[in-house]
């Protein structure tokens, strides 16, 4: 009788994801959610699969050194795979610590690499910041991003390590520009474009804060009395076939804050004006509070207030990787034609 508490939470979700993963395989990805915990009976646990590396996450309390060799040894009878764990518990607000009880091998430590769709990404299950590099939540809205982005001059603001921008260049963009204040993300993001052939010329890095650029780009003031205090960059009025904004929930800056839940039409505004005629916004809202239609509706009045009304708005829901009690998954994604 096998008495590892997480054999049957894991076999079970393993049994859902069954024809998901047949599918993600087959169009080259090996990236995704193994188990999502407060959906499938561990709250506040999460396991991704980066290709080999096998990473859990803890985001309430910790595992015990136990309960943390009896999901190893779990993960490696079920999964088909030589895999690399590694633990991480990400504890409360935005610190977190490594177990010193938790040593992974050094080889799990290492800079490994992933794929999704074919694409080439680095990922280390432990480096400088908080999050891992690559947003697996995020991979149906990188899907639309790709059907939609040849040919086009794409606008990535939040941009991270740059996986959307990456995603666009892929696809046949004609040029990405990626918007992110912090320089170690972003050199990520320029590793990962070398990493899949793409050229430089066709893939900008800005190291700024997105809310003077973007205001910028729509003609926009930099960001009212606060810009007059700050340097930033300068750049000129212009606009872009689409818009990728991906903001973090709540973050406090020189240029203001950025609050998703209770004021996006201060992000969308600008996004919308940098947008063409007849162009595209993808937008999330990581809120888990924010209903999907409700978010929906302002943005539609944003969008008119702002004198560029929406002609559609698509909801683009996360895979099946990352399932929801209620069918209202907290990422919710927007593709907006301007």
């Amino acid at each position: 009788m096998n008495t590892n508490p997480f054999t049957s939470l894991l076999e079970q979700a393993l049994s859902r994801r069954k024809d998901l993963l047949e599918k993600l395989h087959s169009e080259g990805t090996d990236s995704y959610r193994l188990f999502h915990g407060i959906t499938e009976g561990r709250p506040g646990l999460s396991v991704d699969c980066y290709g080999p590396l096998v990473l859990a996450q803890t985001f309430r309390e910790p595992l015990s050194p136990g309960e943390t060799a009896s999901l190893e040894d779990c993960l490696r009878g079920l999964l088909p795979f030589p895999l690399l764990f590694a633990y991480n518990h990400r504890g409360s607000g935005f610190h977190r610590s490594f177990e010193p009880w938790h040593q992974p091998s050094a080889s799990a430590l290492e800079e490994l690499e992933c794929r999704e769709a074919g694409l080439r990404f680095p990922i280390r299950a432990r480096h400088l910041g908080l999050d891992p590099w690559l947003f697996l939540d995020l991979r149906a809205g990188r899907r639309a991003l790709r059907e939609s982005a040849q040919g086009k001059s794409v606008l990535n603001l939040f941009a991270y390590t740059c996986s959307a921008g990456i995603c666009a260049a892929a696809a046949g963009a004609s040029e990405v520009w990626n918007a992110d204040f912090a320089s170690s993300s972003l050199e990520v993001g320029r590793r990962t474009a070398r990493l899949n052939g793409i050229a430089e010329e066709r893939f900008r890095l800005i190291e700024e804060d997105c809310i003077p650029l973007t205001r910028q780009l729509a003609g926009l003031t930099a960001g009212g009395r606060r810009s007059r205090k700050r340097k930033f960059q300068r750049f000129s009025p212009r606009s872009f076939d689409l818009v990728f904004l991906d903001p973090p929930a709540w973050a406090k800056g020189p240029f203001g804050a950025v609050d998703v839940a209770d004021d996006y039409p201060s992000l969308l505004k600008p996004a919308l004006l940098a947008a063409k005629p007849g162009g595209l916004v993808i937008a999330t809202n990581h809120v888990p509070s924010v209903a999907l239609d409700a978010w929906a509706a302002a943005l539609e009045r944003c969008a008119l207030k702002a004198g560029r009304p929406l002609r559609s708005i698509r909801s683009i829901e996360p895979d099946g990787d990352f399932p929801s009690f209620d069918g209202h998954p907290p990422l919710k994604t927007l593709l907006c034609k301007v």
